[in-house]
């Protein structure tokens, strides 16, 4: 994987770039579609390649290796090949899946006895596991085994699970380098900058992440419910640490204006499940604000879903008939709404790109922010 930086915004931190890779170039900042079970839920791959148009897009370690298995995708030749993706992937390792499964684990210095939300069996993640499991994936970009802390989280817990974390990075990469790749082509790994909201655990865990010296860092363990102010001045911490030649990962965020922020502070990949599952809910996000598309303020306007026309839904259909989808639960409601709301994220941050390339991103990012915070 090779990291390119293009443009520096001047009036902040800003980055646009270029990430080189096997299954091609991913132009930065990005949003990737979570496609948690080789699938980015009600949405065609044609209409994912054609119309949201992402360089990149994500799975789960965690539910791929529950189903469909790491031996029907090895079979398959890899996660591209059983999905028919041609471009970019990125597995999270499963971290973050196991912290939201509390009940039902068990953490330890050797990793995570857990049971599955599906069948009630139990397995064992580790650090070396993960790793062959996300070989046998075949992503493009891999990622670390780490503990994410829950939000409020205690000082002396978040040091200590910090230190674990950091302990199990270093199992990865040892084990990594005992595993040949598969398939044929190359998989960039990336550690994941942990310590709650705790600034000196975050300086010190992004130190510690800059000096194992990896193709790109991420930052985890924000967005799980704390205050949006407290995730910016996490985000700021640690991007003035990792180095500026390789690209910055912020995994799981979020609304429009934390990722136009985040953009801000020197950010430059992200994924998200909000525009999907808002969508599937009703909530549309445009670039003049939400819309709640169940309202009945909807049910008599037959104007565009969104006058932009980001994606071909967004002209083909009216508010009015897509409210009327929603009221009778049909299923094209949901797919309509997703790829709506997919399409406006990638239009979000390549229009980003474009303004930080233009040298105006931070007036730019201001007026979208302000237009952004409106409920329609």
């Amino acid at each position: 994987m090779k990291f390119e930086l293009k443009s520096q915004d001047t009036q902040s931190k800003a980055r646009a770039g270029k990430i080189t890779t096997d299954h091609g170039v991913i132009e930065t900042p990005i949003f990737m579609p979570v496609g948690t079970l080789a699938t980015v839920k009600g949405v065609h791959q044609r209409e994912l390649k054609e119309e949201i148009n992402p360089d990149i897009i994500l799975g789960n370690t965690y539910h791929l290796y529950l189903r469909p298995s790491t031996d029907i995708l090895e079979k398959a030749g890899g996660l591209h090949k059983f999905m028919n993706w041609d471009r970019n992937i990125l597995t999270d390792s499963g971290g973050y899946q196991v912290y939201s499964l509390s009940a039902n684990r068990k953490i330890k210095e050797e990793g995570v006895k857990f049971k599955s939300h599906i069948d009630g069996s139990y397995h064992v993640f580790t650090p070396e596991n993960v790793m062959e499991i996300q070989r046998t994936i075949g992503a493009d970009i891999i990622m670390a085994f780490d503990e994410c802390t829950p939000y409020p989280c205690d000082y002396n817990y978040a040091k200590r699970s910090m230190h674990m974390t950091h302990r199990w990075l270093d199992r990865c990469i040892n084990h990594l380098e005992k595993i040949p790749v598969k398939y044929g082509y190359s998989q960039a790994f990336f550690p994941i900058v942990q310590g709650s909201t705790y600034k000196d655990l975050r300086q010190q865990s992004a130190e510690y992440i800059a000096n194992s010296g990896a193709v790109g860092n991420a930052i985890g363990g924000l967005s799980v419910g704390e205050p949006a102010e407290e995730m910016y001045a996490m985000t700021d911490v640690v991007c003035s640490i990792l180095p500026e030649d390789k690209p910055r990962y912020l995994m799981g965020v979020g609304t429009p204006i934390n990722i136009l922020e985040n953009i801000g502070l020197g950010v430059d990949m992200f994924d998200c499940v909000m525009p999907t599952r808002n969508a599937r809910n009703g909530m549309l996000f445009t670039a003049h604000g939400t819309i709640n598309i169940k309202n009945k303020k909807w049910e008599a306007d037959f104007s565009p879903i969104d006058e932009m026309g980001i994606t071909y839904v967004d002209t083909e259909y009216s508010k009015a008939y897509l409210r009327h989808l929603f009221t009778v639960n049909e299923l094209l409601g949901k797919q309509i709404a997703t790829i709506h709301n997919l399409g406006f994220y990638l239009w979000l941050v390549r229009e980003a790109r474009k303004h930080i390339l233009a040298g105006d991103f931070r007036m730019w990012k201001k007026k979208m922010v302000k237009q952004m915070d409106n409920r329609l």
